[in-house]
């Protein structure tokens, strides 16, 4: 009963917010633009930074954990390939979908509130690790004339870079500078709840069955590979609970911009990623009870 407590107090607080953003888009049909592009240029940089420079947060503990969700995103673009092949999918539309998790939007206010503050630093590394192999390996599997140049010298991957080299050198800004800058990123994480909950309403059902593919392939086969590597890196508690919740994770929205910006089937792409993220609530909580 207490895991079951536990899995709740993560789940309710993080689908509600979710459903707040859903409810009220349906109401409203909000502009989500301005907010998407404070999002990647601000809030996202300054909570990457900001955790990353932490002084609780070090590297060298956290080697294992981030090995592991490397291997993870490559073994699962790997399987992803020949399972494209076999359904008769685009491999560039689909093998993107499965590699790439939604880390940023669901994992981690996920992962805060599952394994608290202490270990928000090693969440925030692992998504950074995924955009850094989204933004680069990801963007030219989905097209050829992806410029990853553009992609890795946006904010978002500056604030990475500048996060790593402060946590690799210890050099960082003075306490009541850095406090203002996680003070402004933390925003980011129930406002991307919120803007997930808007894009659900996007759902429709034709687009059920062209979706479904992608939404199952990802969480399965994540946690497929998730499960024995976790135990072959020999991590455990709370390492263990983040490489498994980040194995089970939906699909990441980010993967939709790549699409569409180059015409790599978005209908289909965003069909897996909102229905994906919609069937969130039954492998998110299966993920906790294997990691808590």
């Amino acid at each position: 009963m207490d895991l079951i407590a536990r899995i709740t107090d993560v789940i309710i607080p993080v689908f509600l917010i979710v459903v707040i953003g859903y409810g009220y888009a349906r109401r409203s049909v909000p502009d989500m633009s301005v907010f998407n592009r404070i999002a990647l240029d601000v809030l996202a940089p300054l909570l990457v930074y900001s955790a990353l420079a932490s002084r609780d947060f070090r590297m060298a503990d956290h080697t294992a954990l981030l090995f592991g969700g490397t291997v993870l995103i490559l073994l699962s673009g790997l399987l992803a390939w020949p399972l494209a092949k076999a359904f008769g999918a685009q491999p560039r539309t689909l093998v993107p979908v499965v590699m790439f998790n939604n880390c940023g939007n669901m994992g981690l206010p996920l992962a805060l509130l599952a394994f608290g503050p202490a270990n928000f630093g090693a969440s925030v590394a692992l998504f950074s690790v995924s955009n850094l192999l989204h933004f680069s390996l990801g963007a030219r599997i989905t097209s050829r004339l992806a410029r990853t140049r553009d992609l890795l010298t946006s904010p978002l991957m500056i604030g990475t870079a500048l996060g790593f080299i402060s946590a690799l050198t210890e050099v960082r800004p003075p306490d009541v500078v850095l406090s203002g800058l996680k003070l402004l990123g933390d925003a980011l994480l129930p406002m991307m709840l919120f803007a997930l909950g808007v894009r659900l309403t996007a759902l429709t059902r034709s687009g059920l069955a062209l979706g479904l593919l992608g939404a199952l392939a990802r969480p399965i086969i994540g946690l497929a590979i998730g499960i024995p590597l976790a135990w072959a890196l020999g991590l455990e508690g709370a390492a263990r609970g983040q490489l498994l919740l980040f194995a089970a994770l939906p699909p990441a929205v980010m993967q939709f911009m790549l699409a569409e910006r180059y015409h790599q089937e978005p209908d289909k792409v965003g069909a897996m990623i909102m229905l994906g993220n919609a069937l969130a609530i039954l492998f998110v909580p299966l993920a906790l009870a294997l990691g808590l």
